[in-house]
């Protein structure tokens, strides 16, 4: 069965065989695995050196086992292993590439040594060992030239580069992925559907203690500037996901709620600000100023001190 497929058609298909299965069994992504992982191409490129290596030494002892045939046998031989090739061209390619005389011709490179009948030949180095070797060199030239001469980037840059390209795909992923929300990263919801959903989770959930208009019962009164543990978008998702003050207050949410639906409540409970609830309780908590308004009364003070300082020049030189 052997001679009937030969050589350079059974180590690409026993090749691909292993490569198939080596793309099947390791998880890669998108991108294939000796793409992925290096070592897998190292792997590969290992093991079709050991198949064309277990092929030239089969090779190596039908020779040597052609040697001890009788005439018939040998001309019998060669006969099945003939007809066995179908492309010529592919197989005097392959020849090419090993670099190996023709049965007929090796008495002429016997060399005079002989070890018990076993006579060495003197083969040339095969073509594909040698173009494979120069192939390397100029590698390593190009390589120490990119690398060392020129100061490409190394396996630390190209780490470096990668982990900022990964962090910046995590970003834009988060601002897209609602789902993935944390106190660090929330921001006010202001989209009909979110707010929607905030009031369904206030109604279901909070409703007990703030009262349907947020104006507040066992909790504290929603609709005012006053905050016991602040009132931006932040400090509302953390009171809401872990709960208020110890030993009292409201109990961590984040065992029932999804962060998208602490998210979309606090995002709610943010829209009673200025309304008027019906039985409103009285503020707690501290006062909350808005930081362009404490902004422009900063302005404001430092416009009227000056003008102050103004007034009183004039005064004195006017006397």
């Amino acid at each position: 069965m052997r001679n009937l497929v030969p050589s350079w058609i059974r180590v690409p298909i026993v090749f691909f065989i292993i490569f198939g299965a080596v793309e099947f069994f390791i998880d890669s992504g998108d991108k294939p695995a000796f793409v992925e992982y290096p070592v897998v191409m190292l792997f590969l490129l290992l093991v079709l050196l050991i198949l064309i290596a277990i092929e030239a030494i089969v090779g190596a002892l039908e020779n040597v086992m052609l040697h001890k045939l009788d005439e018939e046998a040998k001309a019998r031989f060669l006969a099945e292993k003939e007809s066995s090739v179908k492309f010529t061209w592919l197989k005097e390619t392959y020849n090419k590439l090993l670099g190996q005389k023709p049965i007929e011709e090796e008495g002429e490179i016997i060399l005079d040594h002989n070890y018990d009948g076993i006579k060495e030949l003197d083969n040339d180095l095969p073509p594909w060992w040698l173009y494979g070797f120069y192939i390397s060199i100029v590698f390593a030239a190009v390589y120490l030239l990119r690398y060392h001469v020129f100061n490409g980037p190394s396996q630390i840059d190209e780490l470096e580069t990668e982990l900022v390209e990964a962090r910046t795909a995590i970003e834009a992923y988060k601002k897209t992925a609602k789902g993935l929300v944390d106190v660090n990263t929330v921001t006010q919801l202001t989209e009909a559907a979110d707010l929607s959903a905030g009031k369904k989770t206030f109604e279901t959930n909070c409703v007990a203690c703030h009262m349907a208009d947020g104006g507040g019962g066992i909790g504290p009164n929603l609709t005012d500037k006053h905050w016991i543990l602040g009132g931006d978008i932040k400090s509302i998702f953390k009171t809401v996901s872990e709960g208020g003050r110890s030993g009292k207050g409201m109990i961590a949410w984040k065992t029932q709620l999804k962060p998208l639906e602490i998210a979309q409540v606090a995002s709610y409970v943010l829209t009673f600000q200025g309304t008027t609830p019906a039985n409103p309780k009285d503020p707690e908590g501290d006062l909350m100023v808005d930081d362009s308004s404490e902004t422009t009364s900063d302005e404001s003070i430092e416009e009227t001190a000056i003008e102050t300082v103004v007034d009183s020049t004039q005064v004195t030189l006017a006397n």
